[in-house]
C-alpha cells in the first residue's frame, strides 16, 4: 500500500472516529441531565467488568487479525478460511464472556456496594458476544486496507446508542436504577446494528468468498491474538478495580463516593479519552503497513511507519490536551449544564488535572498498536503493567486523604499514562538485541545463521512458509 493509501485509510478512520465521538459527546449532555449523578455513577460502574470481558474476547482481534491478514497478503499466502475460523473461535469466546457477565452480575454488584447494578449487567451482557463478532469483521477489512467498513460501523454504533439511550433515559427518568439499566440496553442494540451492517457488507462483496474457504485451526488464530489481549487487558482490569477501590477509598471521608466516581470516570476520563479515540485511525491504518514490513524483515520501515503514526497522533492530541486545560470551565458548563455548582467545580478541577492524559493516552494507544504490528505486543503489556502498578500505589496513598480525595485518582491516572507512553516509545525505537521480527518456527528453520539481515529471507526469496498438514500456521506471522 502506498503512502497515499495509508493516509487515505487513516483519514477515513479518523474522520469516522471524530464523527462518532461528536455524537457520543453530544449524547452525554442529555444523558447526564436525565440520569443525574447517581444514575451516571451506576452507568459507569457497570462498564469496567464489561471492558475486562471484552479484553479477553475481542479487544485484540482487530489489530491482531489485521496483522495476520496483511502479512498473509504480503507473502502471497492468504488463506480464505481465516475469517470463518475467527468467527467460530471468537464467537465462542464472546458467548462465554456473555455467560460470565450474567453469572457474576450479582456478586459484582454486591462487591461494588449497589444491587441496582445487577439489571445493568444483565442488559449489557449480550454486547460481549456481539462485539467479539464485530471485531472479527473489522480486523479483516482493516487487514485488507479497507477502512471504510470500520468507520461506518462506528458511526452506526454511536447513532443507534444515542437515539435509543436518550429515549430510555427520559422514559425512566424518575427511577435512576431502571434508567441506567435501559440505557445500557441501548449499547447492546447499537452493537447488533453495527454487526448487521458489516455482515451485509461482507456478504455482498468479494470478501464473502472466504466463507467457503478452508478453515484454520483455532491455535493458529489465538497465537497472534493472545499477546495483544494481554497488552490490552491491564487497563480495563485496572478500571474495574477502580470501580471498587476508588469508591471504597473515597467512602473513608466522603458521603457521595459513587457520585464523585461518576464525575471522574464519566466526566474527566471520558473527556481525556476523546483524542485517543479520534487518533485511532492512524494507528489502525499503520498496523497493516508495519505488519507487511515485519513479514519482509524490514525493521527500519516498520519503525518509520510507527513514528509517523505517533507524530500525527500527537499533532492531534496535544492541542486537545491544551484545550482541556485552558477551557475546562466552558467545556463542563456546555456538556454538563445540569450539574450542581459543587459538582461542576469538582469536574472542572478533575478535567484540568487530567488534561495531560489526553496526549499521553493517545500516544500509548498508537504505540501499543504499532508494537503489535511489529510483533512486540509483549512489550506494550509490560509497559502497561508497570504503569498500572504505579497508579494503584498512588491511588492508595492519596485518595483516602481528604486534601486529595478523587483528585488523587486524577494524579494517579496522569502518572500511569506518562510511564506507559515513555516505555512504549523506548521499545518502539530501540534496536532489539533479539530478532524482533522472528516469525516463529518457520523463521528459525528458514533463516540461516543468526545474521539479522537474513531474518524473513525465506519470504523475500518468494517461497511460502512451510505448510503443516496443509495449513499455514498463523502464529508464524
Amino acid at each position: 500500500m502506498k503512502q497515499a493509501s495509508y493516509l487515505r485509510g487513516a483519514a477515513i478512520l479518523t474522520l469516522g472516529g471524530l464523527a462518532a465521538k461528536v455524537i457520543g459527546a453530544l449524547y452525554r449532555i442529555p444523558l447526564a441531565n436525565a440520569l443525574g449523578g447517581y444514575g451516571m455513577g451506576l452507568y459507569q460502574m457497570a462498564y469496567p467488568l464489561f471492558c475486562v470481558l471484552l479484553t479477553f474476547t475481542s479487544t485484540g482481534i482487530p489489530s491482531a487479525l489485521s496483522r495476520v491478514v496483511a502479512a498473509e497478503r504480503a507473502r502471497g499466502t492468504e488463506n480464505g478460511g481465516t475469517v470463518r475460523s475467527a468467527l467460530r473461535l471468537f464467537g465462542f469466546l464472546g458467548a462465554a464472556g456473555t455467560a460470565a457477565m450474567l453469572l457474576f452480575a450479582l456478586p459484582m454488584a454486591g462487591l461494588q456496594g449497589d444491587e441496582g447494578l445487577v439489571s445493568c449487567y444483565v442488559m449489557l451482557a449480550p454486547s460481549v458476544l456481539l462485539v467479539a463478532l464485530l471485531s472479527v469483521f473489522r480486523g479483516y477489512f482493516q487487514g485488507c486496507g479497507d477502512m471504510a467498513p470500520t468507520a461506518v460501523s462506528e458511526l452506526i454504533e454511536q447513532a443507534v446508542k444515542a437515539g435509543v439511550g436518550i429515549f430510555f433515559a427520559y422514559r425512566y427518568q424518575n427511577t435512576p436504577e431502571r434508567a441506567a439499566a435501559y440505557v445500557l440496553l441501548s449499547v447492546t442494540v447499537s452493537e447488533a446494528a453495527a454487526l448487521l451492517i458489516l455482515m451485509l457488507r461482507y456478504r455482498f462483496t468479494r470478501h464473502s468468498r472466504t466463507l467457503r474457504a478452508r478453515t484454520q485451526h483455532p491455535r493458529n488464530l489465538l497465537a497472534p491474538v493472545l499477546p495483544v489481549m494481554a497488552a490490552s487487558a491491564l487497563l480495563p482490569l485496572s478500571q474495574m478495580a477502580d470501580s471498587v477501590l476508588l469508591v471504597r477509598l473515597l467512602s473513608v471521608h466522603a458521603s457521595d463516593a459513587v457520585a464523585q466516581y461518576g464525575l471522574f470516570s464519566g466526566g474527566a476520563v471520558a473527556l481525556y479519552s476523546l483524542p485517543a479515540t479520534a487518533a485511532y485511525g492512524f494507528a489502525a491504518a499503520a498496523v497493516p503497513e508495519i505488519s507487511r514490513a515485519a513479514a519482509r524483515g524490514d525493521a527500519a520501515e516498520g519503525k518509520r511507519h510507527s513514528l509517523t503514526a505517533l507524530f500525527i497522533t500527537l499533532a492531534l492530541a496535544l492541542p486537545c490536551a491544551a484545550g482541556l486545560a485552558l477551557l475546562a470551565r466552558p467545556v463542563v458548563d456546555f456538556l454538563y449544564p445540569s450539574l450542581s455548582s459543587a459538582d461542576a467545580a469538582l469536574l472542572v478541577q478533575l478535567v484540568r488535572m487530567t488534561a495531560v492524559s489526553a496526549a499521553t493516552l493517545a500516544g500509548v494507544e498508537t504505540l501499543a498498536a504499532c508494537l503489535t504490528g511489529m510483533g512486540r505486543a509483549k512489550y506494550a503489556a509490560l509497559s502497561m503493567l508497570v504503569a498500572v502498578l504505579v497508579k494503584f500505589a498512588v491511588q492508595a496513598a492519596l485518595v483516602p486523604r481528604p486534601q486529595f480525595g478523587i483528585g488523587g485518582a486524577a494524579i494517579a491516572a496522569d502518572l500511569c499514562f506518562l510511564i506507559a507512553f515513555f516505555m512504549d516509545l523506548y521499545y518502539t525505537v530501540r534496536k532489539p538485541k533479539e530478532r524482533a521480527y522472528d516469525h516463529g518456527r518457520e523463521s528459525r528453520r528458514g533463516a540461516r545463521g543468526s545474521d539479522p539481515q537474513r531474518v524473513g529471507s525465506h519470504t523475500e526469496g518468494g517461497r511460502s512458509p512451510r505448510p503443516h498438514g496443509g495449513r499455514t500456521f498463523l502464529k508464524d506471522v
